[in-house]
């Protein structure tokens, strides 16, 4: 009895193996979506980079030379979802004080979906269109989880200049609907 129990898991999780190994195998003749062929764009972007920032309009107490930034960004899950988080060099990780905001990038069908869990406690949901070269792939706001008083990030593109080098454009929408552009210029750390 006690041989079963242990067997029972281990088949459970070889079948679970199986059955995955199965599905990530892409089918030869299926052309690949817009939006899988720019989630394979962003994923060529996992890394760390460092980040020239440009704020406009620039904002009170921010000085965009005295804040070097970076911004990491890892696959996981299998190769279905990129986390990207966004840091200040130098401050502490204490999400009670300081901003480090996080986003997920998913697909979702033919979808790339973006979440950006916001310091302002929402989170933003986005949906990708792709440019005609495939090298530039922009954001649309959808919709939105938790309140909008503080504001909320509201578009966000994607710019890959070459395998070392990229641009975000990040759009915050104030309260008032007032927009706030963050230029992130990208040369790749690791």
């Amino acid at each position: 009895m006690k041989s079963l129990r242990f067997m029972l898991p281990v088949v459970l999780m070889s079948l679970s193996a199986m059955i995955f190994a199965q599905t990530d195998t892409p089918k030869p003749d299926a052309p690949k979506s817009d939006a899988q062929k720019s989630f394979d764009t962003i994923k060529t972007m996992a890394g760390v980079w460092n980040a020239k920032l440009t704020v406009d309009p620039p904002m009170p107490g921010m000085n965009d030379k005295d804040m070097p930034s970076q911004i990491s960004m890892r696959v996981t899950s299998r190769g279905n979802a990129l986390v990207h988080e966004m840091y200040a060099l130098g401050v502490p990780d204490d999400p009670t004080r300081y901003d480090h905001p996080l986003t997920m990038l998913y697909l979702d069908g033919n979808r790339l979906n973006l979440i950006h869990y916001c310091d302002a406690g929402n989170r933003p949901h986005m949906i990708a269109r792709t440019s005609p070269d495939g090298k530039t792939v922009e954001f649309d706001f959808v919709d939105i989880s938790g309140g909008t008083e503080r504001g909320h990030m509201h578009h966000a593109v994607f710019t890959v200049i070459d395998a070392n080098h990229h641009t975000e454009d990040w759009t915050y929408m104030a309260p008032g609907d007032k927009p706030i552009h963050a230029h992130f210029d990208l040369q790749r750390a690791q």
